[in-house]
């Protein structure tokens, strides 16, 4: 059971990749391992939220290429790179692209899996608040052209009588559509539509 979270470990050594794998797994997290970056992208959509650790100096997709690729999909993932001695300018260059830290190798284990700790916390209510929103939009990309209009109707606070006016349908009709907006939608209420609209990005704030 892994309680403090996952730690995606990216080092093409394959040496450090087992020592990290080791001293993270005594640590009580769950731990997967890559030994390139490419493989860990290919993985990335159906890994569960966790923390990336990777290593600056790679063959192929390097740390600050993969840094990159992560900041182009919005990744929510917090990454933490290694540098080698030396690496000081390019582990500058990962923080500005985004990385929450660096650790310049040889590391203390303490001081590793507690910036891990504090990178996963920092970053899971954003990465909630992720997932709940590609769930919102999941939720409006399955309305019918129809619904969709009726429901843009309702969040723009037109009455049934204006939305069936607008489509030249009758207003029991639109009382149906209404019905499966809220249901597909899982809205109680029209403010709580209104709110996830607003979410979705059909409504700016």
């Amino acid at each position: 059971m892994t309680t403090k979270g996952h730690v995606y470990v990216i080092d093409d050594d394959e040496a450090m990749r087992d020592s990290l794998s080791f001293l993270l797994d005594s640590a009580g997290f769950g731990v997967k391992l890559f030994d390139d970056a490419q493989s860990f992208l290919d993985a990335l959509p159906g890994l569960a939220f966790g923390c990336v650790l990777s290593d600056v100096r790679m063959p192929g997709i390097d740390g600050i290429e993969l840094l990159k690729r992560m900041k182009a999909q919005h990744s929510p993932f917090p990454i933490l790179i290694m540098t080698g001695h030396g690496d000081v300018p390019l582990a500058v260059e990962a923080m500005k692209l985004g990385a929450v830290d660096f650790l310049e190798k040889p590391f203390e284990d303490d001081r590793l899996t507690a910036m891990i700790e504090t990178a996963i916390r920092q970053a899971e209510p954003a990465a909630q608040n992720e997932a709940i929103a590609q769930d919102i939009v999941g939720r409006v990309a399955s309305l019918s052209p129809r619904e969709r209009q009726v429901m843009e109707g309702l969040v723009a606070g037109l009455s049934n009588k204006l939305i069936a006016r607008d489509y030249d349908i009758s207003p029991r009709t639109i009382e149906v559509y209404r019905a499966n907006v809220m249901t597909k939608m899982q809205a109680g209420s029209l403010s709580e539509l209104v709110r996830l609209a607003m979410r979705a990005g059909m409504l700016k704030d």
